[in-house]
């Protein structure tokens, strides 16, 4: 690691003006076997990820899988069964009326047999972000807030889509 490190002050010590002339570096020293093909790509990967908005990534809101507030238990169970995700927007009487996240793995220690089962009350709040936020700064947020989902909205105030924790992270690996 700390050759890797050298390499690479060696190779930067050029003083790139740009984004654009340090990714050719970085790119000239993968060509000179200076780094790996993986490592270039993380590296690129790091470079351009603070210049990105969640707009950029984010999962559209026309894919998004929702579950509305009054779901009975057994149709949530078949929900979760059905699409698999760790995480789902809770939704009121529309679509842009977010109540809260359920977390799948909160549903584990409900018994299955309640009637008097309300949703809402195993929810947990919902991040709001506008589609302009930076990437770097969601993810300082999400790691210092522990989050990992956020619902996105445009400028108008409407859910236009969502973002994870995983999501970002594929945008650096």
């Amino acid at each position: 690691m700390i050759m890797l490190l050298e390499k690479l002050t060696h190779l930067i010590s050029r003083d790139p003006q740009t984004i654009s002339q340090l990714i050719e570096l970085l790119r000239n020293a993968e060509a000179r076997n200076l780094l790996d093909l993986d490592t270039l790509s993380m590296l690129e990967g790091v470079i351009r990820f603070s210049h990105l908005q969640v707009r950029d990534i984010m999962i559209p809101r026309t894919q998004m899988v929702v579950i509305e507030s009054n779901t009975k238990l057994d149709k949530l169970f078949s929900l979760v069964k059905q699409y698999g995700h760790s995480r789902y927007p809770i939704i009121g009487d529309e679509r842009d009326e977010i109540l809260g996240i359920l977390h799948a793995k909160d549903l584990i220690h409900l018994k299955t047999n309640q009637n008097d089962f309300n949703l809402t009350e195993i929810l947990r709040p919902a991040s709001i972000i506008p589609e302009s936020k930076h990437l770097n700064i969601l993810l300082r947020e999400f790691r210092i807030n522990r989050n990992h989902m956020a619902i996105v909205v445009d400028e108008y105030g409407s859910v236009s889509g969502f973002v994870t924790i995983e999501d970002l992270l594929e945008q650096i690996v």
